[in-house]
């Protein structure tokens, strides 16, 4: 199966979490990444099945892969499944979603 996301539509997806939403990267990363430590995120990469980030613990950063609940067919999936994401570990982590 080929993936539906361009190399630049990935790019511009991770420069709109990284530049708006850099605060709910690390809440993803912290819930539903496993890494509660992290001090800082980055959006890396994405595929149908992922959103990948670059996580900061104690000044490392470290490799994260997150699966989308489902596999995702078009861009305008995404945003349905970032917010979503975003929900999640904010419920995980007791915060009030700001969005």
């Amino acid at each position: 199966m080929t993936d539906p996301f361009s190399p630049e539509v990935v790019e511009q997806i991770a420069r709109h979490m990284n530049d708006d939403h850099s605060d709910d990267n690390v809440l993803i990363v912290r819930a539903l990444g496993g890494i509660p430590a992290a001090t800082a995120a980055r959006m890396s990469g994405m595929d149908a099945d992922a959103m990948e980030f670059a996580a900061v613990v104690d000044g490392i950063e470290v490799p994260v892969r997150i699966p989308f609940s489902e596999r995702l067919a078009g861009r305008r999936q995404v945003r349905a499944e970032a917010v979503r994401m975003y929900r999640d570990a904010c419920a995980a982590l007791g915060v009030t979603p700001s969005h």
